[in-house]
């Protein structure tokens, strides 16, 4: 046994020590297609080549004569085999590695396309750069052979494993010379980067449909609108006004209009929790219909504002089609509703007739739901409390009358909406309520 250990031991010291895995790492890549030629450019931390003990001289410095070959392995290795790019949906796989360079820790060349490929194509660094191989960067150009530049290109680069946190700064520089820049943590799967019109629906679509079955706090919201009323018809009412609301807030986010203040996101996340507490309040002491469509109107303005802050990051996905995504988004959001509605309404219909009675039933789901948003609400303001409010006055400009006016415009848009669907939802059959649910008094005319 001793002899065992003393042999594992030699063999495990005699192995060249690799390094660990860097905490933060950003990788930085251009990509442009040039006639019969895609070019990938990448720039990556060096001490991120993992499994590699670099040549260094005396001083402890990176030695680049003598590292050359092994540098072009470690590039291959950990940054060209995780390149995957498409080319119309199909994988180009002719990849080559024209050249390779260690760059100084505050070299800037990678701020644009030219300048990064004139530092990669340019000359070598000193055999001695006077940097230790921690903190030097590593630069790759790669390319692959395509038909034409005018082709739409898709990649998956799984560079994740590069660090524990690892953020990929993509820019795709297209013929015009117009920059569109992608920026993600880990691996986002295939990101096309000039998508069509149908592939960028596709896409929101299902992110809209994934985003509100993940959201535990919008399902709560829609539940609290169910309990109370079980029947399609009054349903169709609410739940069109809850959608109404947060398309107008979630497309007013995604053109600026929504305040970029950093208390601004918990405080929407605590009102969305307190929208619960109070529908489930009322879904106790009773409810009325005009007020309940108006009510629902007024938190779903709050609601879509939360679902901006889930699709903040993931708009540079959409290209040129903004538009376009956000009213998929909004799509997939409305076809996760009507899931969650054809599974509940019957559900709690059963629940109601062979478990529990009606009102006793509405209390008692109300009052669980009561307990788990008023724990959200807490927590929330209290994230919100350390973030400092601060009012000051803005100065008197042209960019102050210009914030005025949209937000004017948008304002004159949601009482028009208001006030349309109010002509357009019907009054409820009085003879047909639910027993919790207070329809508006009738007149002796009505």
């Amino acid at each position: 046994m001793l002899v065992l250990v003393l042999g594992m031991t030699l063999i495990m010291s005699s192995r060249p020590a690799g390094h660990d895995i860097p905490a933060d790492v950003t990788v930085q890549a251009f990509v442009k297609a040039e006639g019969q030629r895609l070019r990938l450019l990448v720039r990556v931390p060096l001490e991120a080549m993992q499994d590699f003990n670099f040549p260094q001289n005396e001083q402890g410095n990176l030695d680049i004569a003598a590292a050359d070959s092994m540098l072009r392995d470690a590039i291959m290795l950990w940054v060209g085999d995780e390149l995957t790019v498409y080319e119309e949906d199909r994988l180009l796989t002719d990849q080559r590695l024209v050249k390779i360079q260690v760059s100084l820790p505050d070299d800037r060349s990678f701020a644009t396309y030219d300048e990064a490929l004139a530092r990669v194509m340019g000359p070598r660094l000193p055999t001695d750069p006077g940097v230790f191989w921690r903190d030097a960067m590593f630069d790759a150009l790669f390319e692959y052979t395509i038909d034409s530049d005018e082709s739409a290109f898709s990649t998956d680069l799984t560079l994740a494993r590069l660090g524990l946190r690892t953020i990929t700064v993509l820019r795709l520089v297209l013929p015009d010379g117009t920059v569109r820049p992608f920026e993600y943590s880990g691996n986002p799967g295939l990101v096309r980067l000039d998508p069509r019109w149908h592939q960028a629906m596709l896409r929101f679509v299902v992110l809209g449909f994934e985003h509100i079955l993940d959201g535990i706090d919008h399902l709560l919201f829609l539940a609290c609108l169910v309990i109370p009323i079980r029947r399609f018809g009054p349903l169709v009412a609410i739940v069109t006004s809850f959608t109404v609301a947060h398309s107008v807030t979630l497309i007013a986010s995604a053109f600026d209009l929504a305040p970029d203040a950093i208390w601004f996101p918990p405080f929407v996340e605590t009102i969305i929790a307190l929208s619960i507490v109070y529908m489930a309040i009322e879904n106790i002491v009773g409810i009325t219909f005009q007020r309940r469509w108006l009510i629902t109107f007024a938190f779903g303005l709050v609601h879509g504002f939360g679902f901006s802050f889930a699709l903040r990051e993931t708009l540079q996905f959409a290209g040129s089609h903004l538009l376009m995504s956000l009213l998929s988004f909004n799509l997939g959001v409305e076809l996760g509703q009507l899931l969650v509605l054809l599974v509940l309404v019957p559900t709690l219909g059963l629940l109601f007739r062979f478990v529990v009675g009606d009102r006793i039933g509405t209390i008692l789901l109300s009052v669980i739901v009561i307990h788990t948003a008023w724990h959200w609400t807490s927590e929330r303001a209290l994230q919100l409390s350390q973030y400092p409010f601060r009012f000051q006055l803005p100065e008197v400009n042209m960019a102050l009358f210009e914030i005025f006016t949209r937000w004017t415009i948008l304002g004159l848009i949601i009482l028009g909406l208001v006030w349309l669907m109010h002509l357009i939802f019907p009054r409820p059959n009085l003879g047909q309520a639910e027993p919790n649910v207070r329809a508006p008094r009738a007149s002796i005319e009505d």
